[in-house]
């Protein structure tokens, strides 16, 4: 792959980042998954305090936590990791949604994980 073509796709990949970070900020704390993530959906992890939603498009790979509950801020985390590279993450106090968290994965297994208070899934590697 010649430097031209790396750069397109690093480039790719920040405006992703940045779309995506840009939706977290601006949206209103009621919104569901789906206004988040582009993509189809892959595979929803079920856990007894919410769920974690995972959607797949040309490469990338986007996952947001959604609480059962929409009483009162709690503490929330949604992460996902590539294989061979280190795992992306949002915690932080919400309502409702945490994330969305978005990686280029292309071909490569992820590692998905997501928690409302002290409840949590992890996936283990998936997608291969």
């Amino acid at each position: 792959m010649d430097s031209g073509a790396i750069r397109r796709r690093l480039a790719l990949g920040l405006a992703v980042l940045t779309a995506s970070g840009l939706l977290a900020v601006a949206s209103p704390g009621h919104a569901e998954a789906d206004d988040f993530c582009s993509g189809r959906k892959v595979r929803t992890l079920s856990f007894s305090a919410g769920s974690v939603r995972i959607y797949k498009r040309d490469g990338f790979v986007c996952a947001v936590t959604v609480a059962k509950s929409t009483s009162g801020r709690k503490s929330m985390s949604v992460s996902v990791q590539a294989r061979g590279s280190r795992p992306v993450t949002d915690s932080g106090r919400y309502l409702h949604v945490a994330g969305p968290v978005v990686v280029h994965a292309g071909h490569r297994c992820v590692w998905i994980r997501g928690s409302v208070g002290s409840s949590s899934v992890s996936s283990g590697w998936m997608m291969c």
